[in-house]
């Protein structure tokens, strides 16, 4: 069998593991994450949660799938793991900043919340009171 063809196989099954391991690791733990950033709302957390793994799982696979091709041919061994050291790389460092992306827009949400909830006045203003000094 040709070794590119290996080289092929390997990379994606190594690529679609982690790419289902990230995404399932995502959804476990961000569910409460989630939920806090939306103040408890569970089921708009469970649709938010499963749109993003969705989102997740189309963005990388579809980086996996257009990544697939080698430029050269794989002739032995060395080359096998030299070429699968770079693609494999190359879609951890994907997966990676598609995480850190979504924790950064999850946490600007979240501070936008604490803030609001803490800008709010624990009971309306009652009048208006005169500047000093005026």
């Amino acid at each position: 069998m040709d070794l590119t063809v290996v080289a092929y196989v390997i990379y994606l099954l190594i690529s679609v593991g982690l790419t289902i391991w990230v995404a399932r690791t995502l959804t476990r733990n961000g569910r409460i994450f989630i939920s806090d950033v939306l103040k408890g709302n569970e089921k708009l957390a469970d649709a938010v949660n499963h749109l993003l793994v969705v989102g997740f799982y189309l963005v990388n696979l579809g980086f996996v799938t257009l990544y697939l091709r080698a430029a050269d041919a794989v002739e032995d061994a060395r080359g096998l793991f030299e070429a699968l050291s770079v693609k494999l790389g190359v879609v951890l460092l994907v997966l990676g900043f598609m995480h850190l992306a979504n924790v950064y827009v999850l946490n600007k949400i979240r501070r936008r919340g604490i803030m609001e909830r803490e800008n709010t006045p624990p009971v309306a203003p009652q009048g208006w009171t005169t500047p000093a000094g005026a």
